[in-house]
């Protein structure tokens, strides 16, 4: 069962860092029209992350990114019979990248799926990882 939930904390993990990144490459390419102001929608509010935290959220993701791209490698070339354990090591690899920059598996899920629908919090989360 610890491996499901690892497996499935590792899924949404790399898709919301893939998310991350890829409206930075987006936002490089448009030219810049001076202060850029966003506005809440009636609906939602805006998310307050303490610095502190999206400092070791961009920590972490760089961490679990280097983790990620050395075990895809790994898992293309492993036996079927390796797969299982080789995911597992993933998994428990990027949670310990994460725990270790002080901040528990649930926050940095948090801080990610935060960063994925606020704009605010993505820039923010985006500057720290340069």
């Amino acid at each position: 069962m610890q491996s499901t939930r690892f497996g499935t904390w590792c899924a949404m993990t790399l898709a919301a860092a893939g998310l991350l990144v890829m409206p930075a490459a987006h936002a490089q390419q448009q030219s810049p029209s001076g202060p850029s102001v966003t506005t809440p929608s009636p609906t939602t509010t805006p998310t307050i992350i303490p610095d502190k935290k999206l400092d070791a959220a961009a920590a972490a993701v760089k961490k679990v990114s280097v983790i990620k791209n050395k075990y895809d490698q790994q898992l293309a070339e492993a036996p079927v019979a390796e797969k299982g354990r080789l995911r597992d090591e993933a998994g428990n690899a990027m949670a310990k990248a994460v725990t270790d920059q002080g901040l528990s598996i649930e926050e940095y899920t948090t801080i990610l799926t935060a960063a994925q629908k606020d704009p605010v919090v993505r820039d923010k989360l985006l500057q720290r990882m340069k």
